[in-house]
C-alpha cells in the first residue's frame, strides 16, 4: 500500500480538522468526500485543494464507487452506527468522531463487526494524544498521588447559545445534548486517565427550554472506592475546563491546560509534560499500516457510551424519545 486512500463522510467543522491532519501525512490521499449539502461539500474540496477527489451526496455510493482503504466519519451522532457498520462491511478501516454510538447495544454490535472484518476501528478522542492528559494518566498510574480518593471534572461552554436550530439540538440526530456532544470528551478523560469503573451515578439535569439537556450534574461512585463529581454546563458565558484528581498522597489540578502537582506541606510543582508525537488521524493511519496497535479502541469507547447511558437513565431522561418535559429530569 503506497497510499492510504481515505474517504470523508461529513464535511463540517470537525472534518476540516481531520482533513488538515490527514493531509500532513505523505502516506495519505483523500480520494472521496460525501455530504448531503452540496455547498459544504464543494467548499471543503476547494479549501483543501481536493480537485481530484470524487464527490457524493450519498455515502453508500461513495463506498461502492470510490477507490478507498479507509473512511473518517464526521456526521451527526445518531448516524455513526449505521455508517460505520456499512464501512466495515465494505472491508474498509474506520475512524469515528465521538461519540462512537448513541447506545451501548449499538457499540457492542459495532465492535463485533469490526472484529469480524479484521479492519481498524478507532474513535477520535483527541485528548489521548495531548501532553497534559498523557501526563495526568501516567502520574496517576505511577502512584504519584497515591490511590485515588476523589475526582471533579467540569466543562463550561456557551453551547446553549450557539446551537439552536442546528442538528446538535435535534435529539433524532444528536442522540442527546451537551453531555452527548462536548461532554463526551470530559467523560473520556475521566475514565481514561483514572482507569476507574463507575458503578453508581446520581444525576440532575436542566434543559433551559431546549429540546435536549444543557446542564448535567452527576455524582459518581467507582468500584475501586473513589467518588467523583462530573459537571457539564452548556449554558455558560465562556469555555472553561477543569479537573482535580485527589489521592492519598497528593493531587493534580488542571485548569484550562495548566497543570500543578500538589503534595501536603510542599510547594506545588509545574510538571514537565511529554512531547506530543501523534494525533488521532496519524495514529489511525499508523494502525492501518501496522506500525502500532489501535490507540483509542472501540472497547474503550464503549465505556464512554455505557457511562453516558447510565447518566441519562439515572436522570430518567431519554433524548432519543425527545426527552422529558421540564421538571421530569432529576434523579
Amino acid at each position: 500500500m503506497t497510499k492510504v486512500r481515505v474517504g470523508m463522510i461529513g464535511t463540517g467543522g470537525i472534518a476540516q480538522w481531520h482533513a488538515r491532519q490527514l493531509l500532513e501525512l505523505p502516506e495519505v490521499e483523500i480520494t472521496a468526500i460525501s455530504d448531503t449539502n452540496l455547498k459544504n461539500r464543494q467548499s471543503f474540496a476547494d479549501k483543501f485543494s481536493l480537485k481530484n477527489a470524487a464527490q457524493f451526496t450519498d455515502y453508500n455510493e461513495m463506498l461502492h464507487e470510490a477507490p478507498l482503504d479507509a473512511v473518517v466519519i464526521c456526521s451527526p451522532h445518531t448516524l455513526h452506527y449505521k455508517q460505520a457498520i456499512d464501512v466495515l462491511n465494505k472491508g474498509l478501516h474506520v475512524l469515528i468522531e465521538k461519540p462512537m454510538t448513541c447506545s451501548s447495544g449499538e457499540a457492542e454490535l459495532l465492535i463485533r463487526t469490526s472484529e469480524k472484518s479484521g479492519k481498524v476501528l478507532q474513535v477520535s478522542y483527541q485528548r489521548h494524544f495531548q501532553p497534559e492528559f498523557m501526563y495526568i494518566r501516567d502520574a496517576i498510574s505511577s502512584g504519584a498521588i497515591g490511590k485515588l480518593t476523589s475526582i471533579t471534572a467540569s466543562l463550561y461552554q456557551e453551547w446553549r447559545q450557539g446551537t439552536p436550530g442546528t442538528w446538535r439540538q435535534d435529539p433524532k440526530l444528536s442522540g442527546g445534548g451537551f453531555l452527548m456532544d462536548s461532554g463526551s470528551h470530559i467523560i473520556d478523560v475521566l475514565l481514561w486517565t483514572t482507569g476507574l469503573t463507575p458503578v453508581e451515578v446520581k444525576t440532575q439535569m436542566h434543559l433551559h427550554g431546549a429540546p435536549v439537556e444543557i446542564d448535567t450534574f452527576t455524582s459518581i461512585r467507582f468500584a475501586e472506592g473513589a467518588v467523583a463529581g462530573l459537571n457539564l454546563i452548556g449554558y455558560a458565558p465562556c469555555w472553561h475546563e477543569t479537573y482535580v484528581f485527589c489521592g492519598e498522597k497528593g493531587g493534580i489540578f488542571y485548569d484550562n491546560g495548566k497543570i500543578t502537582l500538589h503534595h501536603k506541606g510542599q510547594e506545588p510543582i509545574v510538571p514537565e509534560l511529554p512531547i506530543q508525537t501523534t494525533n488521532q488521524d496519524k495514529s489511525f493511519i499508523d494502525a492501518i499500516l501496522g506500525r502500532h496497535e489501535v490507540i483509542v479502541t472501540g472497547e474503550f469507547a464503549y465505556k464512554v457510551v455505557k457511562f453516558s447511558e447510565m447518566v441519562y437513565e439515572a436522570a430518567g431522561y431519554k433524548p432519543l424519545n425527545d426527552g422529558p418535559q421540564e421538571g421530569e429530569h432529576t434523579a
